[in-house]
């Protein structure tokens, strides 16, 4: 069983921990966004996959998580603690190979394979890069906000960071790629460019050994996690997880919430350079949602703090869904109105996004409570599966969706296509935010009242144990 007792002699929390936590996320989402905006155009565009084919491959190999994230969970709960702290290290022994196996996935030289031979390469390097690699760096990250403080306002200033270092990734992915991977080609259509995205992956690659890099030397982890030497049996585990209704409501939500947003993030590549025709547009919008997240960021710790995180996410969600209902009854052609529409939707996003790491926490922080056991790694590790199972029902669903509307390389500008596409667009974000704001209203159960209540037991707690 974990305990968490605040180790004495070392430096207080500050800022340099908030700035080091954030781009931590950014070389998280140098990688992972990378993937979620580009992969699924990069295989049917480039490599010529069927998107059905690409979608389907990318939601067996979430389904792999369901071992390797739990297995990492578990790993990091067993760790030893050492003079860096009990997660830190694994940041350092990681960055390499999560960087490395991004860059492979993109190995435009191969387009000219046979198919069976370039499904196989997609399987693998997505594979090694999202249930491999980046799961043995991203559970350990997540975890160690845990032991960076014990403080429940400090942990919602971390989740703040983290949002906003997935925030400037969004830039570079959303805002400056787009102007670099795309051209005109000699019939006007605005395709993905091989090459540039091979550069492009190489680059994030690099971007993402820096700020991982960043992240090591600036955090420290001042709250002492102690090892778990308890038998761990995989049924145990999911029956006890699975009995807190805490956690089964963060992990529905995260499900609506990254069926929103990553059908939006892919069919982003689709409604503006196909049904638009105006790839600059991706950049525009890109920038726009980035500057969303980065206005209302200071004011979600005071408004969650005051309101409650769960009630915060609520209403968020709630506005997501009207404008993209909107965008779908204007069925418009005005790019800009159009753009204006998605970007008020990314406030729905970025409500949830700004306040769910803290809610991780607060779900740890119950289930210690409900069982008496401490298991940062191995509950994170839970919620970092579910999350992944929204990514392979985003990339699932939105495969097989452009299947159904007929979406090949050589339909993708037809009329009826890129009509579907718009549909697309704004209808699955709409359904999962609807769905997001059900599942915290009627399943999560921690508010503001439940989170304070578990503060001030656990406050309690560590005084007595300290006597």
């Amino acid at each position: 069983m974990s305990t968490a007792n605040e180790t004495k002699a070392v430096k207080p929390f500050g800022f340099k921990d908030k700035l080091g936590y954030m781009f931590g996320d950014f070389g998280n989402d140098f990688t992972f966004m990378l993937s979620s905006m580009y992969l699924l155009k990069f295989y049917t565009d480039v490599m010529a996959v069927p998107s059905w084919i690409v979608g389907l491959l990318m939601m067996l190999a979430r389904f792999v998580d369901a071992i390797t994230d739990v297995i990492m969970g578990q790993i990091c709960d067993r760790s030893k603690v050492t003079a860096a702290g009990k997660f830190k290290p694994w940041i350092r022994r990681m960055m390499g190979p999560v960087a490395v196996a991004s860059f492979l996935i993109y190995a435009s030289w191969f387009k000219g394979m046979p198919m069976t031979f370039k499904v196989v390469w997609m399987f693998l390097t997505y594979l090694l890069w999202g249930s491999v690699f980046y799961t043995a760096i991203n559970i350990p990250y997540g975890s160690m906000a845990s032991a960076i403080t014990s403080d429940p306002k400090e942990r919602q200033s971390l989740s703040t960071a983290r949002t906003i270092g997935g925030s400037l990734a969004g830039v570079m992915m959303g805002v400056i790629l787009p102007v670099i991977v795309y051209y005109k080609d000699a019939s006007g259509n605005t395709v993905l460019s091989d090459s540039r995205m091979v550069v492009a992956s190489l680059v994030c690659s690099i971007g993402a050994l820096i700020t991982y890099a960043i992240c090591y030397f600036m955090t420290t982890e001042r709250v002492k996690m102690e090892t778990t030497h308890e038998k761990f049996t995989f049924s145990t585990f999911i029956k006890t997880t699975f009995s807190s209704k805490a956690m089964i409501g963060i992990i529905l939500a995260a499900l609506m919430l990254l069926l929103a947003q990553l059908t939006q993030n892919s069919m982003t590549n689709y409604v503006y350079p196909n049904y638009f025709q105006n790839a600059s547009a991706i950049s525009i919008s890109g920038m726009l949602g980035v500057a969303v997240m980065l206005g209302i960021s200071p004011f979600i710790g005071k408004l969650a703090n005051k309101f409650g995180r769960k009630e915060v996410a609520i209403f968020g969600s709630l506005f997501g869904a009207a404008a993209m209902i909107a965008c779908y009854f204007m069925h418009t052609k005005n790019v800009y109105i159009f753009m204006m529409l998605s970007v008020l939707s990314q406030v729905g996003i970025a409500c949830f996004n700004l306040v769910i790491w803290a809610m991780i926490t607060d779900v740890i922080d119950d289930f210690e409570i409900k069982t008496g056991e401490r298991s940062d790694g191995a509950i994170y590790s839970v919620y970092s599966f579910a999350r992944k199972l929204g990514q392979a029902a985003s990339a699932g669903l939105t495969g097989v969706l452009l299947t159904a509307i007929g979406y090949t390389t050589a339909t993708a500008f037809d009329a009826n296509v890129t009509l579907g596409i718009y549909n697309v667009y704004c209808l699955v974000p709409a359904v999962g935010f609807i769905a997001l704001a059900l599942v915290l209203k009627f399943i999560y159960p921690l508010g503001k009242k439940e989170v304070a209540e578990n503060a001030a037991i656990l406050a309690a707690k560590k005084e007595k144990a300290a006597e």
